[in-house]
């Protein structure tokens, strides 16, 4: 009977996902979708794909891309693993309360009702870059479920070895996995003391080969860290106790959007605590301390809430801590660590002396409250525009929102408003020679060749590419300027002879001016630089049927 109500609560979780993130389903891709192959279109198969970092989570994008290369699939992809993880949530919920001594599914269903629907989990699901939090999920929770439901109490080398394996593939998928032995010990300490045989010590073919696996993923994420351009202790102007200080506040931004979800937003505009006292980033720290040491002190008698707070801070550690991150806030980060603040809450609920059915009208009513929220931020995700003018609105000071609102113009066509966006970021931020290349051809678009030039130089004369040549030229030949357009793109085949789009735009150079014998070849060329472009390929068959003519 009992395995009946679980499986209709599957079903009706699934209907429910699919419900709440149907409008952004046909969204497009937006943000960091926009620099990863599933975008790009990567060349080479599958080895280029998944030799990276994060080899798990880019094999979901490659079998993604290979069935399909609409944003449509990816995000349903998202809502499924989305749905498992929730079943995951209900098991882990569900065992930690019977630890407790309570054994109450629904509180464990209303928990799992939540991660499915609260909406500060909309980031990590209708957001096909933030599959990487969905799916480390994935495995982090399949491998502490197999962990609670062990049998026996002290693990033998099955139970270890699947632990491990969903480990591997945790950290295979995200970095900030490698807390899960930390999540085990701190499990252990509360639901199974001691160092006795069924205990920290019995478990031990777990925490072996888990703390060298754990140490190293450390020294993976070290050297990476070392490289990286968004995280890391080289980011230009921010030392890792600014980082610091600066999380003691998000901390609560972040459980204030758990409590209450409003004002969530694509691209945070979070200012930096540039010492202790900047922003009262003293006083986090110290309401910090003084919850962890409250957790601590009512571990024996609040031991639910208290160690779902403990697993909440824990969670968070890899990113709220002390190694700089270039965004401060960020909603998707709260994918995992949510689960710590529901045992909280159900460990509250637990204790009210209220009937049940009192209870249930109440949780019913949160849970469609949350769905409505859901639905309304995903009705943003599916369209572009509206994300990102919702972004400017509330971080009118961040240049990045101001780009990013300026790209998703253009590629609506609207050149102007583009134009206008990408002026009032360069007034907020000096521009890169990336923003200057699309600020640029937003200007052309816009009917300005000119300013369009201008920038396309500056860009140029940060970092001289041959993208950035080859679209000079385009402009030029655009203009009917055929000795120029023929310097830049002669500039640059010389920095890059192995650019496809450089002979493809001098092959319509060559076409537009008669020659198409030459155009012929310069499409040959392109072909041969990237055989499956398709400007190259139309151009060639074009020049090719007008050869044929004469």
């Amino acid at each position: 009977m009992e395995r009946g109500w679980i499986f209709a609560g599957f079903i009706a979780a699934v209907y429910l996902a699919f419900q709440v993130y149907a409008p952004a389903l046909h969204g497009p891709f937006v943000f960091d979708d926009l620099d990863l192959p599933y975008y790009k279109g990567l060349p080479g198969g599958f080895w280029p794909w998944v030799s990276g970092v994060r080899p798990l989570l880019m094999f979901s994008y490659w079998v993604n891309y290979a069935c399909s290369a609409s944003a449509f699939g990816f995000r349903v992809v998202n809502v499924g693993i989305h749905v498992i993880n929730t079943a995951l949530v209900f098991l882990i919920l569900r065992k930690l309360l019977n630890q407790a001594g309570q054994d109450s599914p629904w509180l464990a269903a209303f928990g799992g009702a939540v991660f499915l629907l609260h909406p500060i989990q909309t980031e990590s699901v209708a957001y096909v870059a933030g599959r990487s939090e969905c799916l480390s999920a994935l495995f982090f929770l399949a491998a502490f479920a197999v962990f609670l439901y062990r049998r026996p109490a002290a693990a033998n080398w099955g139970t270890a070895i699947a632990v491990l394996v969903l480990f591997g593939g945790a950290l295979a998928t995200k970095e900030h996995t490698l807390v899960l032995p930390g999540l085990l010990l701190l499990t252990d300490y509360y639901w199974n003391p001691g160092f006795s045989g069924s205990g920290i010590r019995g478990n031990w073919r777990i925490y072996t080969p888990a703390a060298v696996l754990g140490m190293a993923a450390l020294g993976f994420v070290a050297s990476m860290l070392a490289h990286a351009r968004t995280a890391g202790f080289g980011i230009a102007g921010l030392t890792w106790y600014q980082y610091l200080f600066t999380e003691c506040r998000a901390f609560f931004v972040y459980l204030r959007l758990l409590v209450f979800p409003a004002g969530q937003n694509v691209d945070w505009d979070f200012p930096i605590s540039r010492n202790i006292m900047d922003h009262g980033a003293i006083l986090g720290l110290a309401a910090i301390l003084l919850l962890v040491g409250a957790a601590w002190y009512c571990r024996r008698r609040y031991a639910l809430a208290s160690y779902g707070f403990l697993v909440y801070v824990l969670l968070l550690l890899p990113t709220s801590s002390f190694v700089p991150i270039k965004d401060p806030v960020a909603e998707r980060r709260l994918y995992l660590p949510m689960v710590g603040m529901l045992l909280v809450a159900i460990a509250g609920l637990s204790r009210l002396r209220i009937g049940r059915r009192p209870l249930a009208a109440a949780g019913c009513s949160i849970v469609a409250l949350l769905a409505v929220v859901t639905y309304q931020r995903n009705e943003l995700w599916g369209n572009d525009i509206r994300l990102w003018e919702d972004a400017v609105r509330k971080s009118p000071g961040k240049a990045r929102v101001h780009s990013q609102m300026a790209f998703t113009y253009y590629i609506h066509g609207n050149c102007r408003d583009a134009a206008a966006e990408y002026a009032g970021a360069a007034l907020l931020q000096k521009p890169d020679s990336h923003q200057l290349v699309d600020w640029g051809l937003a200007d052309e678009c816009d009917g300005d060749p000119a300013g369009a030039v201008a920038k396309l130089q500056e860009a140029a004369a940060q970092k001289p590419t041959a993208h950035v040549y080859s679209q000079i030229g385009l402009v030029y030949a655009r203009q009917s300027q055929w000795p120029e357009a023929l310097a830049a793109l002669a500039q640059a085949e010389k920095i890059d002879a192995g650019y496809a789009m450089t002979y493809c735009y001098r092959g319509g150079v060559r076409a537009a001016t008669g020659d198409f014998a030459a155009a012929v070849a310069e499409y040959r060329r392109a072909l041969s630089c990237d055989p499956a472009n398709p400007l190259a390929r139309q151009g060639l068959a074009y020049a090719q049927q007008q050869l044929s003519r004469r």
